[in-house]
Protein backbone atom coordinates (compact mmCIF):
# COMPACT_ATOMS: atom_id res chain seq x y z
CA UNK A 1 0.00 0.00 0.00
CA UNK A 2 1.09 3.53 -0.72
CA UNK A 3 -0.05 6.67 0.55
CA UNK A 4 -2.48 9.73 -1.62
CA UNK A 5 -3.14 12.79 -0.55
CA UNK A 6 -6.48 14.08 -1.63
CA UNK A 7 -6.30 17.82 -1.84
CA UNK A 8 -9.68 19.31 -2.20
CA UNK A 9 -10.96 22.37 -4.43
CA UNK A 10 -14.04 24.29 -4.34
CA UNK A 11 -17.61 23.02 -2.16
CA UNK A 12 -20.91 22.78 -2.32
CA UNK A 13 -23.06 24.46 0.04
CA UNK A 14 -23.81 21.42 2.35
CA UNK A 15 -27.30 20.18 2.26
CA UNK A 16 -28.76 17.43 4.90
CA UNK A 17 -28.65 15.06 1.53
CA UNK A 18 -25.14 15.79 1.00
CA UNK A 19 -24.10 15.49 4.48
CA UNK A 20 -25.56 12.55 4.88
CA UNK A 21 -23.49 11.21 1.32
CA UNK A 22 -20.26 12.48 3.12
CA UNK A 23 -21.25 10.28 5.88
CA UNK A 24 -21.25 7.58 3.58
CA UNK A 25 -18.42 8.43 1.53
CA UNK A 26 -16.27 8.17 4.74
CA UNK A 27 -18.47 5.29 6.14
CA UNK A 28 -17.19 3.58 2.56
CA UNK A 29 -13.47 4.42 2.61
CA UNK A 30 -13.33 3.01 6.19
CA UNK A 31 -9.72 1.72 7.38
CA UNK A 32 -8.20 3.23 4.19
CA UNK A 33 -7.97 6.56 5.35
CA UNK A 34 -4.26 7.11 7.15
CA UNK A 35 -5.97 10.82 8.38
CA UNK A 36 -9.56 11.74 6.84
CA UNK A 37 -8.93 15.15 7.24
CA UNK A 38 -10.10 18.41 8.02
CA UNK A 39 -11.37 21.06 6.21
CA UNK A 40 -9.61 24.28 5.50
CA UNK A 41 -10.79 28.39 6.14
CA UNK A 42 -8.92 31.43 6.04
CA UNK A 43 -5.58 31.26 5.38
CA UNK A 44 -1.73 32.97 4.09
CA UNK A 45 0.76 32.31 1.49
CA UNK A 46 4.03 33.29 2.70
CA UNK A 47 6.49 33.78 -0.27
CA UNK A 48 9.73 35.62 -0.92
CA UNK A 49 8.05 38.39 -2.12
CA UNK A 50 5.64 38.76 0.61
CA UNK A 51 2.49 37.38 2.56
CA UNK A 52 -1.07 37.54 0.90
CA UNK A 53 -4.18 36.70 2.32
CA UNK A 54 -6.10 33.63 1.00
CA UNK A 55 -9.99 33.97 1.88
CA UNK A 56 -12.33 30.79 0.96
CA UNK A 57 -13.29 31.09 -2.44
CA UNK A 58 -15.67 28.90 -4.41
CA UNK A 59 -12.33 27.30 -6.36
CA UNK A 60 -10.19 27.56 -3.25
CA UNK A 61 -8.04 24.49 -1.38
CA UNK A 62 -10.82 23.48 0.82
CA UNK A 63 -9.41 20.37 2.75
CA UNK A 64 -7.22 17.55 2.51
CA UNK A 65 -7.43 13.62 3.37
CA UNK A 66 -4.82 10.89 3.19
CA UNK A 67 -5.61 7.66 2.02
CA UNK A 68 -3.89 4.09 1.74
CA UNK A 69 -4.46 2.38 -2.02
CA UNK A 70 -2.67 0.34 -3.96
CA UNK A 71 -1.69 2.75 -6.86
CA UNK A 72 -3.01 5.80 -8.40
CA UNK A 73 -5.53 4.15 -10.07
CA UNK A 74 -6.81 3.15 -6.86
CA UNK A 75 -6.74 6.33 -5.25
CA UNK A 76 -8.11 8.15 -7.82
CA UNK A 77 -11.55 5.48 -8.18
CA UNK A 78 -11.65 6.42 -4.03
CA UNK A 79 -11.33 10.30 -4.89
CA UNK A 80 -13.96 9.93 -7.70
CA UNK A 81 -16.69 8.89 -5.19
CA UNK A 82 -16.22 11.57 -2.94
CA UNK A 83 -19.38 13.42 -2.94
CA UNK A 84 -18.91 17.43 -1.66
CA UNK A 85 -16.19 18.56 -4.03
CA UNK A 86 -15.84 20.57 -6.72
CA UNK A 87 -12.19 18.85 -7.77
CA UNK A 88 -9.40 16.67 -5.52
CA UNK A 89 -5.79 16.72 -6.75
CA UNK A 90 -4.08 13.55 -5.57
CA UNK A 91 -0.52 13.34 -4.53
CA UNK A 92 1.37 10.11 -4.13
CA UNK A 93 2.36 10.71 -0.30
CA UNK A 94 5.08 8.38 -0.06
CA UNK A 95 7.29 8.23 -3.63
CA UNK A 96 10.72 8.65 -2.24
Amino acid sequence: MKKYLFLYYGFVTPTKEIGEAWGKWFESVGDRFVDSGSPFGYGREIAPDGTRELPLQPDSLTGYSLINAENMDAAESIAKTCPMITSIKVYEADSM
